[in-house]
């Protein structure tokens, strides 16, 4: 049975690495974005596609217009750790799980415990005037009764997430080829792995255990030891 090579995979190593994206956090119910239910799909009512304004250009044109999606569609203030977090921050602490590496900007690794988390795409607890680079947190964000502006310069404030047509943080990203490299085992989940550069990391895995939970099939699927189409949360809590 799958879940038992999985969980004797598990038992084995003490250097396991953890690559997740939107599918993991939609057990929190934070939509993710390709699927027949996710933001792409569903979002008919809004004047422009979401990729449009979730795009660096559109921030900086629309400002007002991208506030209004991202605190209505982006933000999931309320939501909590499910299964999968709660299994993989276990696994930290007993020092199996190196790190985890999330394109998801919920925070809900962290809210679970996890510490050594890898954010490639941001987070929305983090915001910065685009002016003096103040700080601010994500209640100031969601108060703001339209453009959130800084109050010490009057700059606009972004989150610090990225955008389309910007780059991922390069420290990060070096990180966590360096984490992937390296790894024992390499557990993939909730991602299609269709978005570069994020997708392209699993090409830097080096070992023969590369698991992958993902509810539709992959393009690395042929590589790996194993394949779940299930439920995330499902599977790494009967794993540990």
């Amino acid at each position: 049975m799958s879940i038992e090579k999985l969980k004797n995979i598990i038992e084995e190593s003490n250097n396991i690495v953890f690559f997740g994206g939107a599918g993991v956090s939609t057990e929190s119910n934070i939509p993710d974005f390709r699927s027949s239910s996710g933001i792409y799909s569903t979002e008919s009512s809004i004047k422009y596609p979401p990729e449009m304004i979730l795009s660096h250009s559109f921030f900086m044109n629309h400002t007002e217009d991208f506030y209004d999606f991202y605190r209505t569609k982006m933000v999931y203030k309320n939501a909590e750790p499910n299964a999968a977090h709660l299994a993989l921050a276990e696994l930290e602490r007993k020092g199996k799980v190196k790190a985890v590496i999330t394109q998801n900007i919920d925070g809900l690794h962290q809210m679970a415990g996890s510490e050594n988390v890898l954010e490639l795409h941001g987070s929305i607890f983090r915001n910065y005037c685009i002016e003096c680079d103040r700080f601010f947190d994500l209640d100031y964000i969601l108060k703001a009764t339209s453009i959130p502006k800084c109050d010490q310069c009057n700059g606009i404030v972004k989150p610090d997430v990225v955008l389309y047509e910007e780059s991922l943080d390069m420290n990060v990203l070096d990180s966590a080829v360096k984490y992937i490299r390296g790894a024992d085992v390499l557990i993939v989940g909730g991602t299609s792995l269709t978005v570069y550069p994020a997708a392209g990391l699993v090409e830097y895995y080096r070992g023969n255990k590369l698991i992958l939970i993902n509810k539709s099939q992959t393009q690395y699927d042929r590589r790996a030891a194993l394949t779940f189409n299930e439920n995330i949360g499902q599977i790494l809590k009967q794993a540990i």
